[in-house]
């Protein structure tokens, strides 16, 4: 797997890519802005999926996550699957789980989840943009799927696949699902990429410890997030994190460990420490970069104000920081006792 590795500071990249000439290279980094409070960032967060969520779809397809590339033949498509199939490894989720995916983007998890593996899954997005397009493209898998369409239950989860699993989508602020579900709902929350968002990490932990079922095989939290190494300098902070977090739409990035710490703090006990997966990860950006190659995708950005422009270059932040070794990407799982 990955090795976490030690921060190289010197703001240099091993990537030959930088030296190409790329259409970012015409535009400044927009100055490091930062957010005056949680509920703008929060209205900053909406709104950019609200925007961007078809060109996410148009440019990487249904997962909007990393992808983990085990050989040199995965495809991104292919290396997004190993990144669940991991997740799936490292938790033992057992088949026909009920899944509270959060962060749930245009439902790509929820679905192969649901289809593969037989869960019943809710997605919870913050953008209503983003639950239209999972709603269509699981009516589209369904009805492709089976010679008859089988309607949406009464429930409003829809079957999909053929080993029983069911998925429904929800716009919620994922902060607010502690009052939204009863306590003790699922056998599973599980969140890819999401959580490195959140304002109050404390409180999704609680939230999350709260919903999951306890005792024997107990609730299982599934993480796969960003995070910034150990004991970085300031100079590592200005020139590679912060770039990230203002482009990316991040509160201040934690560690890996301040994720365990939270976790224990609510209650809840590993079930598999943080796996450093950086270096199977970093091709993803890469490929994304050269994915935002067209003129016409910058333009579009550029209208939209500083935060389209500080998004498109913080993919150049995020390789950079791979590169460095100041920003990190791990898997773990926690267990509710």
């Amino acid at each position: 797997m990955g090795d976490p590795g030690v921060p190289n500071t010197s703001n240099k990249t091993s990537s030959s890519a930088d030296d190409e000439t790329h259409v970012g290279d015409q535009f400044e980094v927009p100055a490091y802005e930062p957010h005056p409070s949680s509920t703008t960032l929060k209205e900053r967060i909406r709104h950019h999926y609200e925007l961007a969520s078809d060109y996410y779809y148009s440019l990487w397809g249904q997962h909007i996550h990393h992808a983990y590339f085990l050989s040199p033949t995965d495809t991104k498509e292919t290396g997004q699957t190993n990144l669940i199939n991991l997740l799936l490894e490292i938790s033992s989720l057992s088949p026909n789980s009920t899944v509270l995916d959060v962060g749930c983007g245009i439902g790509g998890t929820t679905r192969h989840l649901a289809r593969d593996h037989g869960c019943t899954v809710t997605g919870i997005t913050i953008s209503g943009r983003q639950v239209q397009i999972a709603k269509r493209l699981t009516d589209n898998e369904s009805s492709s799927s089976t010679s008859t369409t089988t309607p949406a239950a009464a429930d409003n989860f829809t079957p999909i696949g053929t080993r029983g699993g069911r998925v429904a989508y929800q716009e919620l602020d994922a902060e607010k699902m502690e009052s939204h579900f009863q306590p003790s709902s699922f056998d599973c929350v599980w969140i890819s990429e999401a959580l490195s968002h959140f304002p109050d990490k404390p409180l999704f932990f609680r939230n999350a410890a709260r919903l999951l079922k306890p005792g024997g095989q107990g609730g299982k939290l599934v993480i796969a997030d960003w995070f910034k190494a150990e004991n970085l300098d300031a100079e590592a902070m200005e020139t590679d994190i912060k770039p990230i977090e203002d482009g990316m739409l991040l509160p201040p990035l934690c560690t890996q460990a301040d994720y365990v710490s939270l976790a224990e703090s609510a209650g809840l006990k590993v079930l598999h420490q943080p796996e450093d997966i950086s270096k199977d990860v970093a091709k993803t950006w890469d490929i994304s970069w050269d994915l935002i190659s067209s003129p016409s995708l910058w333009a579009f950005a550029i209208s939209q104000g500083r935060d389209g422009l500080a998004f498109l270059q913080a993919f150049r932040a995020m390789r950079r920081g791979y590169a460095n070794g100041t920003f990190r990407y791990a898997v773990m799982a926690f267990e509710k006792p």
